[in-house]
């Protein structure tokens, strides 16, 4: 089954700030374009595998059954959940991140299985 992937807003604004940091901080414009790049080809392989891969281990993700997908070539994640058939990027962050963590808190999941 093809999804239909949405980015969510949040999560292209993070993308935005990877790419933001790399190409005017670190002066890595090479870098910036590579990461862009990768985010491009995990949207499209998530359209085609996003329900094969797992639930997220974390339990408060997991009752909402958000799952992962890494990326090919750098260090981050896109965090998802599957809606029919569209699959809605919430998240992207860095691996070295606590990303479960900050992820839970930035959308006040409660450990009772209810937006709080």
């Amino acid at each position: 089954m093809a999804y239909k992937v949405i980015i969510m807003p949040p999560a292209k604004r993070r993308l935005d700030m990877f790419v933001y940091y790399t190409l005017e901080i670190l002066k890595n414009r090479q870098a910036a374009k590579s990461i862009l790049a990768d985010a491009k080809e995990t949207r499209k392989r998530l359209s085609v595998i996003a329900d094969s891969l797992k639930i997220c281990a974390d339990p408060i993700l997991a009752k909402y059954e958000y799952r992962k997908i890494r990326f090919e070539k750098h260090k981050f994640v896109m965090i998802y959940r599957i809606e029919g058939n569209k699959v809605i990027v919430d998240g992207m962050f860095h691996e070295l991140q606590d990303y479960e963590g900050i992820f839970v808190r930035k959308f006040h999941l409660g450990e009772n299985g209810e937006k709080e």
